[in-house]
């Protein structure tokens, strides 16, 4: 048995005083009806009868579209009265204008004001610190891990620290050495000009020599790791942050510290000391061949001049930074990526941080260590 189709819900306005509805005033019905409620013309506070008797449908969508419009007809000032309507509708629409009534008394939301100078800079303080504070709880449960993998040494990874050694620190072989020969060019090539007028140019030796192993070549390669190897941290327990690895590893009983966290940390220690030694080793060699064209100081002579001026103590120093300086991309590069939450846009956001506050962090560190090295008369 096939029912008859409803009749679109409909409206007319006989006069200013009298509206007249009818057809099906259901989320179907009403379709694109609603903008032409606008022509609607109520005149001052006059009396508004409006005729329900023709309405052959009413839902809750046909219910708030009628009583808006009863609203809008009180607050122009009109005196509204409904006649001919269904029982069953005048419970619906009683139901609904409840509602349309707890609505209308509800307040615009206020737009909030941007913060002020003083505001900011205190929500970046606390925000700084908070996370001051959670590193430090991080750096405490790796140092608890790496303890109970001593106390037990058959927890250690192994795999994953050679792994790691060889990612972090054979495969940046290539660029650690490029860009400290290309940096030991450079400081040879600036001294080169007030060495030579002053006829000193067999001290570039002590310039590129003291430079590159004391400072250059530690603080070039730890910055290229934290670029290089610290993002790939983040990024790595970043996504297995988002993808719920991490949440996996946790309920069959593995330690994502011993897992993710020691292996980098152990290998980091390793590698970075040795890529700091290949950096010695070419940053002096580009000093040396930009002192033979620059100034005519032949290698043998610039070796000779550089055993004189470079100490033991001088070398143990730019090598003795490298372990810290692991240290802290590891941590850092480790801690942003366990702090990431939602999709792919926190794990780049995150992988940013760490690259940024890692190279951050190693810099004040080297300048620490600059002004206790003075101190020590080291």
């Amino acid at each position: 048995m096939k029912t008859e189709p409803l009749i679109p819900a409909a409206f007319a306005q006989p006069t200013s005083q009298e509206i007249a509805l009818s057809g099906a005033w259901t989320a179907r019905g009403i379709g694109a009806m609603e903008p032409g409620l606008v022509s609607l013309q109520v005149v001052g506070t006059s009396t508004v009868a409006v005729d329900g008797s023709h309405i052959d449908a009413l839902d809750t969508a046909g219910a708030w579209v009628v009583q808006g419009l009863l609203l809008r007809l009180r607050r122009a000032g009109a005196v509204v009265t409904l006649r001919g309507m269904n029982p069953a509708f005048s419970r619906l629409l009683e139901v609904v204008g409840q509602h349309v009534a707890e609505q209308a008394r509800l307040p615009k939301p206020v737009a909030a004001s941007p913060p002020g100078a003083l505001t900011a800079v205190g929500q970046s303080t606390a925000a700084a610190w908070e996370q001051a504070v959670a590193l430090l709880s991080f750096i405490g449960e790796s140092a608890l891990a790496f303890g109970a993998c001593v106390a037990h040494p058959a927890k250690w990874r192994w795999r994953p620290i050679l792994f790691n050694i060889r990612s972090a620190g054979f495969d940046a072989l290539p660029i650690v050495g490029l860009l400290s020969f290309l940096l030991g060019i450079v400081v040879a090539y600036q001294g080169a000009d007030q060495l030579r007028q002053y006829g000193a140019n067999i001290f570039v030796a002590d310039l590129v020599g003291l430079s590159m192993l004391r400072e250059f070549a530690p603080l070039i390669t730890a910055i290229i790791v934290a670029g290089r190897s610290g993002s790939a941290y983040a990024a790595q327990i970043g996504t297995m942050a988002v993808t719920e690895e991490i949440d996996a590893m946790h309920t069959i009983g593995i330690a994502p510290m011993e897992l993710l966290v020691l292996p980098k940390v152990i290998a980091l220690v390793i590698a970075l000391p040795l890529l700091t030694v290949f950096a010695d080793v070419l940053g002096v060699a580009g000093g040396m061949i930009m002192a033979r064209v620059q100034l005519g100081v032949g290698y043998v002579e610039f070796l000779e001049r550089f055993t004189k001026a470079v100490s033991t103590t001088a070398y143990l120093v730019g090598i003795g930074k490298a372990p810290v300086f692991a240290f802290i991309i590891v941590m850092v590069g480790c801690f942003q990526g366990f702090r990431t939450k939602g999709g792919a846009d926190s794990v780049g956001r995150q992988t940013t941080r760490s690259v940024v506050q890692s190279i951050f962090l190693v810099i004040v560190a080297d300048a620490l260590f600059s002004v206790a090295f003075s101190a020590l008369d080291l």
